[in-house]
This record gives C-alpha cells, structure tokens and sequence, in this order.
C-alpha cells in the first residue's frame, strides 16, 4: 500500500463522499524511518474534560476551507489557529454579559437590603424567600441529578453501566441465583411502543379514580389524567431468579429486578390547576407468577404480577402544580399517588392478566393467603434525641411504621421519651413465603415540620416461617443508636373447623381483643339484573364489603346493570361463630343503595373444605331477579411449628406451656386436699396456720377434657378459679417479723410480653401508737436499677390496719429480662412523714424466675412483709 500523507487522504474521502465527516476516516500513518509519525495535535480540555481534536472538523469545513499540503503538523497547527480564534471571539462576547450580569446581579441585592431597611420591614421577610429557594434549588439539583444518572443507565448497555457505576451493579453480580437477561431487555425495547395503550387503559380504570377519592378527602376535587405517553425508554430488568424448589407442579415463579427510568409525559388536571409527571422512576423485585399450567397454547393459564415490597418510587412534578414539589408541600400527593400504584401492584394486591379461557376468573384472581404473621412492637431503647429543648438537646416522640407489602400498621405516639414502650398489637397477612420482609420505621413526631427518621430495621418473613416464633432486640439502621424489641409469629392456615376453639383459647388467654382467629377471602365475580337507581339510565354500580371494622370496595362499572368486576378480598375474622359479612351495592352518580346481602360466617363452617364456589345469592333491597355471584373461602389460624433447634425455643418456653394447641396447660381445681402441716412454705411463716387451708393441686387436663371444659368456660374463668382456690382468703398471724402479710398473684404471659401483678391485701399492720392509726399504701419497683418508668403506685387507705386494694399493675418485659429480674414491694403510710418515724412498714424482694409466674395460674400466695433494708 502506497504511504499518503493524512490531508491527501482526508481529499481523496471527501471528494466522493463529502456528507461523511473527515474524522471518521483520518487514521494515523505507518511510521517509517523516515517520515516519523507525528500526532495530529493535543486534545483540548474545556472545563477539565478533555475533547477529541478529531471531532472538531465538520463535512461544511471539509469541502469549504482550504487544506494544506504540507505536514500534518503544519496541518495540525492551521487548525488550531482557527480554533483559537473562534474561542477568543466567544470568549469575549461572554466576558461582557457575565460582567453586567454580576453588577446587575449586586445591585438587586444591595437594592433589596436598602429596601428592607427603608420601609423598616422584619429580616424575616428577606431571609425566608432566600432559605426557601436556596432550598428548593438543591433539592432540584440533587433529584435532577439522580434522575440523569438513572436515565443514562437505563439507555446504556449493561457493560457501560457496571463500568460507569460500580456501586450498583446489576443484581446479577452481588446473587449467585439471578442470571442475567439481556435477551429480555432486547425483547422489552422492541414491544415497549406497543405497551402505552396498555397502561394508559390500566392507569385510566383503576389508579386515576382511587387518586381522585383520596384527593377528595382533602378537599381537593376533579383530580383526572389528561395525557399518558409512556416515552422511549423502557423498563430494564437487572437479572431474574427462577424458582425451582418448593414450588408447586402447577405454577413457575419468577423474580425479575425491575428498574424504570422514563422520559414520560404524563399530564392532569386537579381542579381547575394543569400539572404534570416527568422523570418517573420506580425501582424494585417483580414476582411474576405463571398459572396454571395448562395442555393447550400458550401452556400458561394465566400471570399475576406484582411486588413483592414497596418499591422506590420517584417522579418529578411540572406545570401549575410545581409549586407542590418544594419540601413539604408534595409529600401529600406523592403518598396518594404511590400507595395507589401499591393498591394495584404490591402484595396482597396483584395485577393478574388471563391468557387462557379454559381458566376461570376465580383461579387467577381469588386471594390465597398462605398465613398470618401476628406482630408485636414491644417497646424501644436508647433512641436519637431529635427534639430541641430550651437546654439543647431534649427527647423525642417517638412512633412506628409497619409495613408488610402494601399493608401498613401505625403505632400510637410516646411523647418525650426515648424508652418508649408500645405494646402494640397487629396482624398482617402473607401470602407469598419467599422474598417478604417485615420492615419498621421509626419517626420522631413534629407539629411543626416533617417528621424525622430514628431508624429503621426489617426481617425476612421465611426466617419467622421457619422459627415459628422470633423474639428479638433489632438494632436501628440509619441511626447513631437505638435498639427495638419485637416479637413475630407465624400462624397457618388449615380448613378444619376442629381446630377453631383451640386458637379461639389462645386468643382469649392472649387478652388482646383486636386478634383474629380465621381469615375469609372473598372473590366478587359479577352482579345481575340490578334495580335502576334512575329512571333515565342504568346505574353506575360499586360494591362495599365490610366485616367489623374492616371495608374493602370495587372498582365502579359505567353505565352497567349487571357489572363484572372479578375483585378479591381478604378479612380477618376475630371469631366466626359470631360474625356476618356486608355486603351493599351503591349507584355512585345518586349515591342510593340499590343491593344488599348478609352472609353469616357460621354457615361457612359447615360447608365442605369451609368453600363457597361461584354461587349466587338473591340480593336484598333489590330487583326480583337480582343476584350476585361470589365465592368464599374460610381458613382456621394455626400456630406454626416451632423450630428446636433455635434460639426461640428458650425464648418462648412460657408460651408452650401457656398456650399450646395440642395440649394446653389449663390449671383446674382437684378435688379439695388437706397440705401437710410440717412441709415447709418458704413463702409463708413457720406461725402460719398452714393446716386450716385449703390448697388446690393444679394438673393437666387431657385433650378430651380441654375441649368439653372449654365449651362450658372460657380459660379466663377457669384460671379465675384457680386464683380463688390456691390460696386462703384469711391470714391469722402478722407474719414471721410481726410487721403483717401481704396477698398478692404474679402472672407472666410470654405472648403478651407482659408481667401482671395484682395486690389484693394486708393484714395485721401492727398498731404500735393507737392513736396514730396508719394510711398505707404500696410501692413496686423492677431490680435491679429502681428507675422511675418501673415505679407503680397503689392509692391511700385511710385509717386502716387491714387494707383491701385489689390493685392490678403491669410491666412490658421479655422472658430473658424476667429471669434476671426482682419485684421490689414495699408498704409505707403516709403518716410516717408527718411523725417524723421512717414512712415504711415493710417491704419484700420477690425473684421473677420462678417458674409458676409463667404458668397459667401464675404465682398466688401469701407473703410475709420483712424489715426495712437499705437500697442497693
């Protein structure tokens, strides 16, 4: 090949194909002795980022300027001649704006503070609107950013990704099990034009009306989308993981990590105001769910597609409506408009799409709880202090936030304290095993601003699956310190109505009314024939189905008379034998009720495997020929088998004696025994009349016998019993120091993370000075530490050397704790002070490791009150 020198080549290019950039041709020479290879020139850097000297010329500078036939250094050196002087003349041209623009700039500041001063207005007037846009810019800056960055990622390869950010690789990297999937991202990019009828027709009918009526709750009215396009890029799948193990023959399962990043342009309307959506983002797990599996094409019944947790959702807010994303103002609409896309798409809701009809709507679409994770938020320790006080740095008020897929539980709020303790109650229901998480936020409560965060911690829900029964300190992520105690069960679900009054023993020994004992789950497929609510057209029908408190409602039908609308629904049932499912039909334009029906659960337990399959039911309040079409499924809690090997077992040694299902530790009364007057009571004295009483020796009863004994009594009652027989009502001594007795019942129950102390009575105060009669009172305190938050009081009994209090106190404390812990009582008057004498009468220290406190019955005795000892 004939050596040339560039320019000549460069010619040659241009002359036949002049629309070419000569850039895209120029190639470095092959180096001989004696033409030494020279480089075309420096690239330039502008703002510190270097550009290539090859892409300045252009095809118009190509075929226009002269080229040089000398060397390419001298080539090199006329070019950058040019350069330079373009630059210069720019560069000058700039100089001058950016100088008037700084005066200017200067001016207006020192114009606005003279302002100020002359017209003797407040600072405040000048230092908010500049706190607020300095504010609002770095926002803009900082979601601006994430937003580019996002973009960029979804439109590169996934080589140029992995290289440009290395600290959010795909998930594919960090899972061993996720494989990756260019293949569908390749796939997802050739149908993506064809997806926004799709969704534009999904966001239309089902998120754009429950927008509106939660908008509407705020006064903030005629909420519609105008314009949904979806724009170019399309959603990019991370890596997906197929599931292989534990699942069933009839179903493949998947999990795709879906990340969505588009240059949409959605527009609406809220009121009279025009707003719109850009930049919306949405990143999570995707579980795609094939079912069933089917002989004829396309194999597959059906999908249903949903996530698995919250997604991270974002989107930018233009228009009208911008003044609502300054800090503050849009957390309003962005919480309505994600918890809507979680009504649709997270767990328990799913978005299930039928491609088969051999299959029924009630096989895609019926709910399928596979259990209940019953929660427990015990209390907190050592939280941030996030409120000011006026000597720095105070407390908190601290609350929960619960989250199990799109289900969401709140704490009440603990002010001032950063020890807080909740005992707090609330069952989620879980119906996907594998890939649920048991996520808690806690946030400081503010009046005054956004609430802060104090940390947050999770749990994988297949850990307390395979547990049975997890009881732990978590420590706050997101946080300097903090610890939180919780406590999770797992309780499955079986369809034999035999296990019913065992968990309906559990719940009543639990004292905890707002638990559940069964889960209903109801398919509404359609209704028929439905009265007209206006003479001049059909109605606009929705139904409402309410249990207790709980209230689920469809979606509406325009203009239908005999609506479909395939919807399911779960509740949870504190007791079936006793409750009704409502159910009303309401024309939305008049508002009337133009359908009712009433289900009573207790005919549900006698059908066969507890189900009601596409039955229809003559509607009430309605047409003649009225009916609707639902199907019913009533599932018993069980509790989950507990896991032997793990550290539960310890943990919940109470609540296996307290509240199996199998055989539960019910104490009753034997027939009455005589105790031996010479066996020794530590906790009564020698002087005791021990032969005069009367003391019941409590057995287990078998399961026969657990199942008669508790259709004639609740467990409340029979453990009432025991209380009044284990111990005597009457005491003839003052006690082995002469300073009286005192009757008391110490009850732990390890579900309820609660420690019961009842003080019944003293007797035999003695009356040293008849004159001067005693007021007592008594005092508790957990040891060791005798800190004020585990103080409890009883009231002041006048006059009075046998009192009668029947004071009941509790305490929020775990079984580890218990072991390690003593009662401390003490018994005062409130005369003492005014004597001058010391106020206490006696006291007594009680060890909380005995095991009868944790038992049913609990410990309920007679305690003899000792001398005054010194505080540790």
């Amino acid at each position: 090949m004939r050596n040339t020198t560039p320019n000549q080549r460069a010619t040659t290019m241009s002359d036949n194909t002049t629309s070419v950039p000569l850039a895209d041709f120029i190639e470095p020479p092959n180096p001989t002795e004696d033409e030494p290879f020279v480089p075309l020139a420096e690239p330039r850097k502008m703002n510190d980022t270097p550009v290539a000297a090859a892409a300045t010329p252009t095809p118009t500078t190509a075929t226009t300027a002269p080229i040089s036939n000398g060397t390419p250094t001298e080539a090199a050196a006329a070019s950058a001649a040019a350069t330079t002087t373009v630059a210069t003349s720019g560069s000058s041209e700039n100089s001058i704006f950016s100088i008037l623009y700084t005066i200017g700039k200067k001016v207006a500041i020192v114009g606005s503070i003279y302002l100020v001063g002359y017209m003797g207005w407040s600072v405040a007037w000048l230092i908010a609107p500049v706190i607020l846009s300095v504010a609002r810019d770095q926002l803009g800056k900082t979601s601006a950013k994430k937003r580019d960055i996002a973009k960029a990622s979804a439109l590169a390869c996934e080589k140029d990704v992995i290289l440009a950010r290395i600290d959010e690789l795909p998930a594919w990297v960090y899972f061993p099990d996720v494989e990756r999937c260019e293949w569908l991202n390749k796939i997802l990019k050739q149908v993506w034009p064809n997806a926004n009828h799709f969704t534009r027709t999904l966001v239309k009918e089902t998120i754009e009306p429950n927008v509106a009526l939660a908008l509407s709750n705020y006064k903030m009215n005629g909420f519609r989308f105008d314009r949904i396009i979806l724009g170019t890029i399309p959603p990019r799948i991370g890596g997906v993981k197929i599931y292989d193990k534990n699942v069933d023959r009839n179903e493949i399962i998947m999990d795709l990590d879906l990340f969505y990043a588009s240059d949409c342009d959605i527009n609406f309307y809220l009121g009279g105001m025009k707003g719109g959506i850009k930049d919306f983002q949405i990143h999570g797990w995707v579980r795609v769910v094939m079912k069933p599996l089917i002989r004829s094409m396309p194999l597959v019944g059906g999908l249903q597609i949903f996530f698995l947790n919250n997604p991270n959702i974002d989107f930018n807010l233009v228009g009208v409506i911008d003044f609502m994303d300054m800090p503050g103002l849009s957390d309003l609409l962005r919480r309505i408009i994600v918890e809507q896309i979680g009504a649709v798409m997270v767990l328990p809701n799913k978005l299930p799409i039928s491609l088969s009809e051999e299959v029924s709507a009630v096989a895609l679409k019926m709910p399928e709880p596979e259990g209940i994770l019953r929660i427990h938020v015990v209390e907190a320790k050592d939280l941030m202090k996030k409120d000011i006080s006026v000597l720095g740095k105070g407390k908190s008020d601290p609350y929960a936030i619960i989250n199990v897929g799109a289900q969401e539980f709140k704490t009440q709020i603990i002010d001032n304290n950063v020890n807080p303790k909740w005992d707090y109650w609330c069952e989620a229901t879980v119906f996907i095993e594998m890939g649920q998480f048991f996520e808690i936020q806690l946030k400081d409560s503010d009046d005054s601003k956004k609430d802060e965060n104090l940390g947050r911690a999770s749990i994988d829900i297949a850990s307390v699956i395979k547990k049975g029964v997890v009881d732990s300190w978590l420590t706050l992520e997101d946080a300097k310190h903090g610890l939180l105690h919780v406590r999770l069960q797992w309780y499955k679900l079986t369809a034999d109505p035999n296990d019913l009054q065992q968990i309906l023993l559990e719940t009543q020994l639990l004292r905890v009314t707002s638990m559940s004992s069964a889960v209903l789950s109801v398919f509404i497929d359609s209704a028929r024939h439905l009265k007209q609510a206006r003479s001049s057209s059909k109605p606009d029908p929705y139904l409402v189905c309410s249990l207790n408190k709980q209230k689920q409602q469809t979606a509406m039908i325009m203009r239908d008379d005999s609506p479909v609308w395939e919807q399911g629904f779960t509740f949870l049932v504190s007791n079936p034998d006793n409750e009704s499912l409502n159910i009303k039909i309401y024309d939305q334009k008049t508002g009337n009720d133009i359908g009712q029906y009433t289900y009573t659960l207790s005919t549900l337990l006698k059908q066969f495997n507890m189900e009601v399959i596409q039955q229809p039911f003559q509607l009430q309040k309605s047409g003649p020929e009225s009916k609707l079409y639902m199907s019913l499924s009533l599932r018993i809690l069980k509790p989950g088998e507990i896991d032997k090997e793990s550290d539960a077992l310890e943990q919940v040694a109470a609540l296996t004696r307290s509240s199996s299902v199998k055989t539960p530790d019910v104490a009753v009364v034997a027939p009455p025994t005589f105790k031996d007057p010479q066996a020794p009571n530590k906790r009564q004295s020698t002087e005791s009349p021990i032969s005069e009483e009367e003391l019941a020796v409590p057995m287990k009863i078998s399961p026969a016998l657990s199942a008669s004994t508790s259709s004639e009594k609740p467990i409340s009652e029979l453990a009432a019993s025991v209380l009044t027989h284990h111990f005597p009502e009457t005491s003839s001594t003052a006690g082995e120091h002469g300073l009286g007795r005192i009757q008391m019942s110490i009850r732990y129950s390890a579900q309820r993370q609660k420690l019961d102390v009842t003080l019944h009575k003293i007797v035999k105060i003695p009356l040293r000075d008849p004159s001067n009669i005693p007021d007592p009172y008594v005092k508790l305190y957990l040891l060791p530490g005798r800190t004020k938050e585990s103080k409890r009081k009883t009231g002041v009994i006048k006059d009075n050397c046998n009192p009668v209090y029947d004071a009941s106190f509790e305490y929020l404390i775990s079984i580890a704790e218990l072991r390690q812990t003593e009662l401390e009582v003490t018994v005062c008057t409130q005369k003492g002070f005014l004597s001058g004498s010391s106020p206490i009468i006696g006291m007594l220290k009680i060890p909380l490791d005995d095991s009868e406190i944790t038992t049913p019955a609990g410990l309920n005795t007679w305690f003899d009150l000792q001398p005054e000892m010194r505080h540790e």
